[in-house]
């Protein structure tokens, strides 16, 4: 049986306790092929039942919680299997596993969580602001992982003065501090008109750019190891060329 889950925390604990029992379980929180003879069940998020399955899990492992938050952010496509499978590896054992990295599902929840940390770590100080005729910073980003509402907190923490939006352009959503709120809205393609200064910025970053790099030297290699080319192309002294 495929239970299909709504990708949110409640979503996935109601799932989990209405799979837990099957052996031949597997959760999804999107689209997926279905196995010849399977049967698929839309599971609707009983808050009651999840806050009762969030107790237990903790009583087993203070920290799993978390990283559920954590992993439900992944891109990857495989992420439900892996989440599952690590939750009921806890449920079976009642105690904390992440320290049994011989067991595959362990392995796979730590790899999700690590790119995921990583990915965080790169977009915080890659991540480019503009700014806007409003005033207002617009950042546009592609991230592997659904982060920005992670990002968001980070930012918002770092420039609690400015009101900016970030724009995850591959999922067609934005993360907004407005100055005083945080929301997320639905954002195909924005239209944006940058200010006179960030203009002048640009230019005089590009110019910066190109006049210290040697053309005879270039390690793109080397370059691409340091920073991703998923990167690249929200970055002025790369897309201004």
């Amino acid at each position: 049986m495929l239970y299909r889950y709504d990708g949110t925390k409640c979503g996935f604990l109601t799932a989990f306790c209405r799979a837990f029992q099957d052996k031949a379980a597997r959760l999804s929180s999107g689209s997926v092929q279905l196995a010849l003879g399977e049967m698929c069940e839309d599971v609707t998020a009983d808050a009651a039942l999840a806050e009762r399955a969030e107790k237990r899990f903790l009583s087993f492992d203070g920290g799993c919680i978390r990283e559920l938050e954590r992993m439900l952010h992944s891109g990857a496509p495989d992420k439900d299997e892996v989440i599952f499978n690590y939750f009921r590896m806890i449920a079976t054992k009642k105690r904390p596993v992440r320290e049994m990295l011989a067991e595959d599902a362990v392995r796979k929840a730590e790899d999700c969580i690590l790119r995921i940390r990583v990915e965080i770590d790169h977009m915080k100080g890659f991540l480019r602001f503009m700014e806007t005729k409003s005033g207002a910073m617009y950042a546009p980003c592609s991230p592997d992982n659904d982060i920005i509402d992670l990002l968001l907190r980070h930012f918002r923490a770092r420039m609690p003065h400015f009101p900016f939006l970030i724009h995850d352009v591959s999922r067609a959503k934005a993360a907004v501090w407005d100055g005083a709120h945080c929301y997320f809205a639905p954002l195909g393609r924005a239209e944006i008109e940058l200010s006179d200064d960030e203009c002048a910025w640009q230019t005089l970053w590009r110019d910066y750019y190109k006049s210290v790099n040697i053309p005879s030297r270039e390690r793109l290699k080397q370059m691409r190891g340091y920073l991703p080319v998923r990167y690249m192309k929200f970055m002025n002294e790369f897309f201004g060329h």
